[in-house]
């Protein structure tokens, strides 16, 4: 590819524009994002802003998992991924303050993305330089738990990081390993880990499995009372059902269905009722409430002049920054010979939330 040799060389116009390659995961190049190169306008990387203060925060794409319902098609075993991606911890709590100034409100910043968080080498770091900002009032963050450890979860809680999101879908051994579709998933090294958490630090523990319907039925109703048992919600609720949802691009176990909002919320209202425990909670008990957006440059339909920076997250794609460098944009490619440096003028397809699709014309 043009664009990764490109990115070897010193110098090179991409590694000038922000971005250089950082090394490889299960074949595919790994990029180090950086200064100029803006972190709003992607869905992999970056800051995203929903009308609420609270920050999607995404410094990584990485994900040693290879689970079997994926909606991003994260892992070792990724059949549309083409490129992975990290951003450098200061430029990314850098927009984080951005972001937040111009919504001029207080935010919490959620540490997500299209892999695991837990899977990015500076994470402390960017926990402590978020909480610098001044702009930032909580830090959570998401996570299977298959990187958690004691000695990370203290370094954690030192650096100031306020809750953990936990998505674990069962508490069976055999079938974790098969929903993760990893041989060395332990759950049980993953309970212990999360256990620690509620139990022995300040960080709240916020578990949230993904129901599966026909896969992990019963299972669900277990991880809600071991949650509400070993302390979850010190300060959150405590669990968080999420519902399956297919994605182009992710993956669909044989057999298992996408179900309506309709029959999600009645199978969780009858949950409740079986299990005792409330699993549904308000925008207000999680602090959430709607802010200001930030404002955009472009809109879908507009033309825009982009500047290409190398390869896109998934095939046929690439990066491409608008000339300002405010706003990164994923150029859509697959009738192209574009590289690192080339300028194109497209149309904006797609910008929902402050994330940019674009065709060249």
């Amino acid at each position: 590819m043009r664009a990764e040799e490109d990115l070897r060389r010193p110098g090179g116009i991409a590694e000038v524009l922000g971005l250089r390659l950082w090394g490889r995961a299960w074949g595919r190049p790994v990029f180090l994002i950086t200064e100029p190169l803006p972190l709003i306008g992607h869905i992999a990387f970056g800051v995203i802003d929903r009308g609420t203060n609270v920050l999607q925060v995404r410094p990584t794409t990485l994900c040693v998992l290879s689970c079997i319902f994926c909606s991003v098609d994260a892992g070792p075993r990724s059949k549309w991924r083409q490129a992975e991606y990290l951003v450098k911890p200061g430029w990314l709590a850098e927009w984080v303050h951005r972001v937040a100034v111009e919504k001029g409100v207080m935010v919490e910043a959620l540490i997500d993305g299209v892999g695991d968080p837990f899977t990015y080498p500076w994470l402390p770091r960017l926990v402590r330089l978020l909480k610098s900002t001044g702009v930032v009032a909580s830090v959570a963050a998401e996570t299977h738990g298959e990187t958690l450890s004691k000695a990370l979860i203290d370094e954690l809680e030192e650096a100031g990081l306020d809750r953990i999101n936990l998505s674990i879908e069962t508490l069976d051994p055999e079938k974790a390993r098969m929903l993760t579709a990893t041989p060395w998933y332990n759950v049980e090294r993953v309970k212990e880990a999360a256990e620690y958490v509620a139990r022995e630090t300040s960080i709240d523990l916020h578990v949230t499995p993904v129901w599966l319907p026909g896969l992990n039925d019963e299972d669900i109703a277990e991880i809600v009372e071991w949650a509400y048992r070993i302390g979850a919600g010190k300060r959150w609720p405590p669990v968080t059902v999420q519902k399956y949802i297919r994605h182009r691009y992710g993956r669909h176990p044989p057999g298992l269905r996408e179900l309506s909002w309709e029959e999600y919320w009645q199978w969780l209202r009858e949950l409740e009722r079986r299990t005792g425990k409330r699993l549904s909670w308000s925008m207000e008990e999680w602090g959430m409430r709607y802010a200001p957006r930030i404002q955009h440059p472009l809109r879908k339909g507009a033309r825009a002049k982009l500047q290409v920076v190398g390869p896109g997250w998934l095939r046929g794609e690439l990066l491409a920054v608008t000339l300002d460098r405010k706003r990164v944009v994923t150029l859509l490619s697959r009738r192209t010979r574009l590289g690192p440096g080339d300028l194109v003028v497209a149309r904006i397809i797609h910008d929902k939330d402050g994330v940019f699709i674009a065709k060249p014309l």
